[in-house]
């Protein structure tokens, strides 16, 4: 699904975290309600919950790189889970190798220092797969005070802390919207695969 075909792109949010409990779900839904604020229904967006696949620890014998030009999956979680992701253009990552080669992807992640190092070892990830990285990758610090921090009711009962939820809707904004404008504008050059 070529976004250039399209009126409108199709764009992937994916909760990346399965723990339980998990605050996952919340963040990217508050990552969504941003970017549809500003995007005005240029874009599709939809929100995919890995947890809904029960995915395994990679459990197929062909290398994801060969699907489908040279193998394909064995299992039905792996192909339910590789059609889903088959429908979107592109994918916003709220913080796994995969056959997305060429596509554009950004990278939201959160944590008590922003998860910035779980923000760069996925773009080394993904750039190994020859996905295209938006060079803004916003970095969501959870509030921390004298009291009790919004990491602990985060971790521990997978709430989001009134806080830390008002500086990412706020102060945090502009890099989730930088980030998918440059999402968007990626969509528009497709990568050397897609034009071969």
């Amino acid at each position: 699904m070529a976004a250039s075909k399209l009126s409108q792109a199709s764009v992937a949010i994916i909760i990346t975290s399965t723990r339980t409990p998990r605050i996952g779900p919340k963040i990217a839904n508050i990552i969504k309600d941003i970017v549809e604020e500003a995007d005005q229904n240029e874009t599709k967006l939809s929100l995919v919950d890995l947890a809904d696949f029960k995915l395994p620890i990679y459990d197929e014998t062909v290398v994801p790189y060969q699907v489908p030009s040279q193998a394909s999956y064995a299992n039905e979680h792996s192909r339910r889970w590789s059609a889903e992701i088959s429908k979107h253009d592109a994918y916003v990552l709220v913080i796994p190798e995969n056959e997305w080669i060429g596509k554009p992807a950004a990278i939201v992640s959160y944590g008590m220092a922003g998860g910035k190092n779980a923000s760069d070892q996925v773009k080394t990830s993904l750039e190994g797969t020859e996905m295209r990285v938006s060079p803004t990758r916003p970095q969501l610090v959870f509030v921390k005070s004298d009291e009790i921090s919004d990491i602990f009711t985060a971790m521990h009962k997978g709430e989001l802390g009134e806080r830390s939820r008002e500086i990412w809707t706020t102060k945090d904004k502009q890099d989730i919207l930088k980030a998918f404008g440059e999402l968007k504008e990626a969509l528009k050059t497709p990568s050397a695969e897609k034009r071969n």
